[in-house]
């Protein structure tokens, strides 16, 4: 695989940033992560869009979307695009001095792409005992601090499940750590809103757009309420959850999670970037 670094495409062990990059050294930094099929990233401009505004979350100085552009197309021209890809680009503060302080110099971009597999059909979920604190400076933003969702999902894979769950601190369901969360409440599919400190996912937003579905807080009791579960992320679309904890949800997929990823495939399939 080839990788773009700060204007230069290389092969990818080739690919270095220096140790005082500030995304390196404090994860000063935020990222997006897009699928690409048939040579296509779907729905990059909503992606670009999340970049800037968690950029300007941290007080990053506002990414060049038109450049980034120009390295996604860069890189996926120079790589085998006759597969499915993962499609990461990552946006950091920088080489500067260690420590928390910033330094003057221009921000690093790197444009990577990967062998995506595809994901099962269903999952099985784990609850953790940590919090996602909604009242963080970060909270909402995709920043490179991802140390909590490593630790949570890696407490979630040693109890024999594939994703992790997390509540906030006011003891309401988040997210994933690498997803989004919905369940369905007598026939309703309901998502946690913004204000829990969830990402604000581009597969959540077309969910809701395309499908219906409504936001609101829900008290993580609600999981033992559910008649179903899913979970949405860029990587995996829509897919349905048929465990969480000791609890099994022996008909997954329902027949709402069969319904959205259905819609999901038909509208995503119809308009690459929408």
């Amino acid at each position: 695989m080839r990788t773009w670094v700060n204007g230069t495409v290389v092969e990818s062990v080739e690919a270095l940033v220096s140790v005082f990059d500030h995304g390196l050294t404090v994860g000063d930094g935020v990222f997006e992560t897009a699928k690409v099929v048939d040579g296509r990233p779907f729905a990059l401009t909503r992606h670009l869009q999340r970049l800037a505004a968690s950029a300007a979350g941290l007080g990053l100085p506002a990414p060049d979307l038109d450049l980034v552009r120009h390295a996604v197309a860069d890189t996926l021209k120079e790589n085998d695009t006759s597969r499915p890809l993962r499609l990461r680009i990552t946006y950091t503060g920088g080489l500067s001095a260690l420590g928390s302080d910033r330094g003057g110099l221009a921000p690093t971009l790197v444009v990577a792409v990967a062998p995506m597999a595809a994901w099962p059909e269903t999952a099985a979920l784990a609850t953790v005992p940590w919090s996602r604190n909604e009242h963080a400076p970060t909270a909402g933003l995709k920043t490179t601090s991802y140390a909590d969702n490593v630790v949570a999902l890696a407490h979630a894979k040693a109890a024999g499940a594939a994703e992790a769950l997390l509540a906030n601190t006011a003891g309401h369901l988040c997210e994933g750590t690498g997803s989004n969360v919905f369940v369905v409440l007598d026939g309703e599919m309901v998502t946690p809103p913004l204000t829990s400190g969830c990402l604000a996912g581009v597969t959540r937003a077309l969910v809701l757009e395309w499908a219906g579905g409504a936001e609101r807080d829900l008290p993580m009791s609600v999981l033992d309420e559910a008649t179903e579960v899913f979970l949405t992320s860029s990587t995996r679309d829509v897919q349905g959850v048929h465990r969480v904890d000791a609890r099994e949800l022996v008909a997954a997929p329902g027949p709402v999670t069969r319904r959205v990823a259905e819609v999901f495939a038909v509208r995503s399939a119809a308009d690459v970037d929408p």
